[in-house]
């Protein structure tokens, strides 16, 4: 996969600074002002890129389900029916979310909510389908775990990969490739006992 080079846009910007300010201060503890200072605009400037802090979150929470199901498409494709190669791929993918992402976790930890009916039920529906992804691809390599017990053994590997919002400072964790092989041992190590390995 091609890395992206070219620099972010300014909806981009918005974005990401508007998840930063969220996750540290709560979406009610936010105004437009800050978020447009962040990426040096003005707040109502920010309304040629937004209809308002609403439609960012949703934005937010909305398109990060699409990348994570997209990317796992793209993933499971990619390695051509091998179940094993495919929960490897689902892995680092996930983790590179989780250590990348970490406003976003926070985000939908606190303010999925927030979002009106229709985007919430859409973030759920790409949820669901990204986590049979997953799914598909423990059982194919624990064949001997029920549907539910799978299904529970994912939950549980978000979780355990969801968590890196409360590891604490950077500074305190191992740099950024060491806690990705963390994260890696620790999720294959939770499927593999689920799996009776």
């Amino acid at each position: 996969m091609a890395t992206r080079t070219d620099a972010p846009t300014r909806r981009e910007q918005i974005l990401k600074e508007a998840a930063r300010l969220f996750a540290e201060r709560g979406f009610h503890g936010v105004g437009v002002d800050e978020i447009g200072a962040a990426v040096g605009i003005s707040g109502p400037g920010l309304y040629r890129h937004f209809a308002g802090k609403d439609a960012m979150l949703a934005e937010l929470l909305v398109g990060i389900s699409e990348q994570l199901l997209r990317g796992g498409e793209r993933r499971t494709a990619e390695a051509a029916g091998s179940p094993g190669a495919a929960l490897d791929s689902l892995i680092e993918g996930h983790i590179d979310f989780a250590l990348d992402d970490r406003p976003l976790i926070t985000l939908h930890d606190r303010e999925l909510d927030r979002l009106r009916d229709s985007d919430r039920k859409l973030v759920r529906s790409l949820q669901r389908r990204y986590v049979e992804l997953w799914v598909s691809a423990v059982r194919g390599v624990y064949p001997g775990l029920t549907e539910v017990e799978a299904r529970a053994s994912v939950h549980a590997v978000f979780g355990l990969l969801n968590s890196t919002p409360h590891l604490g400072r950077p500074g305190a964790l191992p740099g950024r490739e060491g806690m990705a092989a963390l994260l890696s041992r620790l999720a294959h190590g939770a499927l593999a006992a689920a799996g009776g390995n």
